[in-house]
């Protein structure tokens, strides 16, 4: 073994031997840190805010049904616009014989069209919802001249839409068809709806007995509320324009937070939604979403709702029926082909 030589230090005693330099010490590698557990409930709200419509969507494509319901043949071309036409049919499919007296629309097999509305939207973003009122005599083909709501019993939607555009020369591009039973659940589904009559309704055939005030209405009051015309003075334009008005107050209630927030409202609304919607079939889900964006637009704020301005009534072999405004209705024809506003004057027709 080689020895270290000490080397005495000059004056002194001798130098200590050199050490070696420590060897270098590993430090450990730190941990990853974890993501604060705060960190991943902020991004799985996040998701799930996201997420949450588009569950809603889903919940309401899942239930919806679809009918042919665009005509063969000849048809006005395309306008600048979309023209969709809704109607409120009083089909008793899905009601039980319990529910059926519950509601009083009885147990006819027959189907009519008791709610005739067109949604529109123009170039500039503008929604109209106009009623047309379904003792409108119109000319029905193959059938001759009749109410307007008779072409849905004779033909179905095909033939209905065939006529209104025949008679409007408006092209309709969507049809959306709600029966009894899925507006009674609709209403139920947001926990019902408020109205505020101006006039006492004591209809028994519609299952009515309402008091003039603001009042909530559950699924058969409503039902009753715009069915309701024996006992509106102004008859069928009484209802079309409560009928309107219910529309609004319905899509206000289901777009709320009470409803939209709270998922014990918003997901039996979209089910039930869903459930009562026919819709024609070649609307998709884009249609679909732009249909309710048309619709809320239509009835809310900046929306525009009118009845077809009418001229008079006569009486025919079909019965009594309305008579369009000769010079009025067609303005409002006009305006939905071309795309231009709705004449002012026609803003104010009730």
């Amino acid at each position: 073994m080689q020895q270290t030589q000490l080397i005495p230090r000059v004056g002194g005693a001798p130098a200590p031997p050199p050490r070696s330099a420590p060897a270098a010490t590993a430090r450990p590698v730190p941990a990853p840190a974890r993501p604060r557990r705060r960190r991943r409930w902020w991004l799985v709200a996040l998701l799930a805010i996201l997420a949450y419509p588009l569950v809603l969507a889903g919940l309401v494509l899942l239930g919806v049904d679809r009918v042919a319901a665009m005509p063969a043949g000849q048809r006005p071309p395309p306008g600048p616009g979309h023209t969709w036409l809704v109607v409120g049919s009083d089909s008793r499919e899905g009601l039980t014989p319990q529910e059926q007296a519950q509601l009083s629309t009885g147990d006819v097999a027959s189907r009519l069209t008791d709610t005739i509305l067109l949604l529109s939207t123009a170039p500039d973003g503008v929604a109209t919802l106009i009623s047309v009122p379904r003792d409108s005599l119109v000319d029905i083909p193959g059938y001759g001249q009749n109410k307007v709501n008779a072409a849905y019993a004779f033909g179905g939607p095909a033939l209905l839409v065939q006529t209104l555009e025949n008679a409007t020369e408006v092209r309709i591009d969507g049809y959306v068809e709600v029966g009894f039973d899925g507006f009674y659940r609709i209403v139920q589904a947001v926990g019902g709806v408020q109205v505020c009559p101006t006039i006492p309704l004591d209809d028994p055939r519609a299952g009515i007995n309402l008091q003039p005030g603001c009042q909530v209405l559950d699924g058969a009051q409503a039902l009753g509320y715009v069915r309701a015309r024996y006992s509106d003075p102004r008859g069928d334009l009484g209802r079309v324009e409560r009928q309107r008005e219910f529309v609004a107050a319905l899509a206000d209630r289901a777009t709320s937070p009470a409803v939209l927030l709270n998922p014990l409202r918003s997901v039996p609304l979209a089910l039930a939604v869903g459930q009562a919607l026919t819709v024609d079939a070649g609307m998709g889900p884009v249609d679909l979403g732009l249909f309710g964006l048309a619709a809320l637009r239509a009835t809310g704020s900046g929306g525009q709702m009118l009845t077809v301005p009418i001229g008079g009534s006569a009486d025919t072999r079909v019965g009594s029926v309305l008579l369009w405004d000769d010079t009025l209705a067609p303005a409002l024809w006009a305006s939905l082909r071309d795309g231009t506003p709705v004449p002012p004057q026609l803003l104010t027709y009730p």
